[in-house]
């Protein structure tokens, strides 16, 4: 039935008919989300109903016949079919999806299960299952159609989807931790691969891919969580390099018979857009599939113009005392502004790598960790402690600092620059104005060591600006809140 809303007024279908008149769909499920103390009878109950002033109170306050109590778990909220709460209908779900054949769960997938049903929110959850290609999946995986490994999923389509997956069940223990970007380059490369026509180019362009990029990826991986940016180079390398031999076909040469006049035609058409080619052409050369002949140079850019250092002081003092910038966006900007972190070590961080005992805030950002100034440090107490209550900070991905939105990853590096020129932070420019000013107060190999640079940048730096090294960092700066 077509009606006015009480509460919108928007003229839609009725999902319910309350005391204060007929309810639309959307406001509905908008006071099944509504929790606290009724201030009518000061219980702490779902709050469906709405005072005479507007204030939301308890359905029996309400008047509101009708409860909303799960008929298997009792809990009071929103109900689906069979009246039960949508935590026990994703229960129902998973039960069903991930039967093995005997009408019960794999024993393989409990974990999972859990995992899912402790995440919290579980509407997303029953969205995502009713994706045909989750139910494809998780049905395969139960009966064992498809096999429960990582190469098994690797031949598995659609790749978000499949991606998406593999995160949960290594999250969840189901599936040993391997390294999320070169899973997904390992993916990229496949089907890059299979693009290339030539038979020689393809072969070529796999052993260089597997045993020159994919032994170096792995032997990173191994150390550190690779970052985006790092497999995107490593693609690029492989594309510049199918580009160079396509282009010196049509010249009529092989690879064996490049000559240094077709290196320098090559570099000189487009010296930025080729120039990931030359880890290509130094590895044939190194392994003997190409003369060796000469690449240009290295060119070593300037910084863009550096943000001054007053300028960078009143940023900070912004970012610090205006509470209306979001938590997460603030101690980001202090970490660059004060510390000279780049957004891609930032993202990083663990919890473990802050510590805080009562007294002084330390960040482990290089040896030994770094104290927060004050109110830095209250800053980070608190986003510390706002972290539970953060949609993305579910599960493993609790660990990071600052979770991203898939299982057990941390935050995307240019998610937070965007978040953080949104706050009139530029992170490039912020991060070495930082930089420079700290060489000046320290030792290059002291500044390197504690903030996890390496002493040939800070060096280089310290030259830039005109240090002498003479004197050690005074006291970290205290940034007062103005009253």
């Amino acid at each position: 039935m077509i009606r006015d809303c009480a509460r919108c007024g928007r003229r839609a279908s009725k999902s319910a008919e309350w005391s204060d008149g007929p309810i639309c769909r959307t406001c509905y499920d908008r006071a099944m989300r509504i929790r606290g103390r009724c201030p009518c009878c000061d219980t702490d109950r779902l709050l469906p109903g709405r005072h005479t002033d507007g204030t939301p109170i308890c359905r029996d306050c309400a008047g509101i016949a009708r409860d909303f109590f799960c008929d298997r778990c009792g809990f009071e909220g929103l109900l689906l079919g069979g009246r039960l709460c949508e935590h026990c209908t994703l229960a129902d779900t998973l039960a069903r999806l991930l039967d093995d054949g005997t009408g019960r769960i794999a024993s393989n997938f409990l974990p999972l299960v859990k995992i899912l049903l402790d995440m919290g929110r579980p509407k997303s959850r029953l969205i995502w299952l009713r994706n045909p290609n989750v139910v494809r999946l998780l049905r395969g995986l139960a009966t064992g159609s498809i096999p429960l490994t990582h190469d098994g999923l690797h031949q598995e389509t659609p790749w978000r989807t499949v991606t998406h997956l593999r995160d949960l069940l290594m999250d969840s223990g189901v599936l040993p931790r391997v390294d999320r970007q070169l899973l997904l380059y390992q993916r990229w490369l496949t089907e890059r691969l299979a693009t290339i026509e030539d038979p020689g180019h393809h072969q070529l362009l796999r052993h260089f891919a597997t045993w020159h990029q994919m032994r170096r990826l792995r032997a990173k991986a191994e150390k550190a969580p690779l970052g985006r940016s790092q497999t995107n180079h490593t693609k690029q390398e492989v594309t510049q390099a199918g580009a160079f031999l396509g282009w010196l076909a049509d010249r009529g040469r092989a690879i064996g018979q490049c000559q240094q006049a077709d290196i320098d035609a090559w570099h000189t058409e487009s010296l930025a857009t080729r120039r990931p080619s030359q880890s290509f052409l130094r590895w044939c050369m190194k392994t003997g599939r190409m003369p060796r002949l000469t690449l240009p140079p290295a060119v070593i850019t300037q910084d863009s113009e550096p943000l001054h250092q007053h300028r960078r002081l009143a940023i900070l003092r912004r970012v610090l005392n205006d509470d209306s910038l979001p938590l997460r966006a603030r101690v980001a900007a202090a970490l660059v502004l004060l510390y000279a972190q780049p957004v891609s070590r930032i993202v990083r961080l663990t919890i473990d790598d802050v510590t805080d005992d009562e007294t002084t805030v330390t960040v482990r950002l290089g040896e030994p960790p770094s104290p927060l100034p004050e109110p830095v440090a209250d800053l980070m107490r608190a986003y510390v402690r706002s972290r539970p209550q953060m949609p993305c900070a579910s599960s493993r991905s609790s660990q990071w600092l600052f979770p991203g939105r898939q299982p057990g990853q941390p935050m995307n590096p240019v998610s937070l620059q965007v978040r953080l020129r949104r706050i009139g932070v530029p992170p490039q420019r912020g991060r070495t104005s930082a930089i420079r000013q700290l060489v000046l107060q320290a030792p290059a190999p002291v500044i390197a060591k504690a903030l996890g640079y390496h002493d040939k940048t800070t060096t280089r730096l310290v030259t830039e600006a005109g240090g002498t090294w003479s004197r050690y960092a005074p006291a970290a700066p205290s940034f007062r809140r103005t009253q």
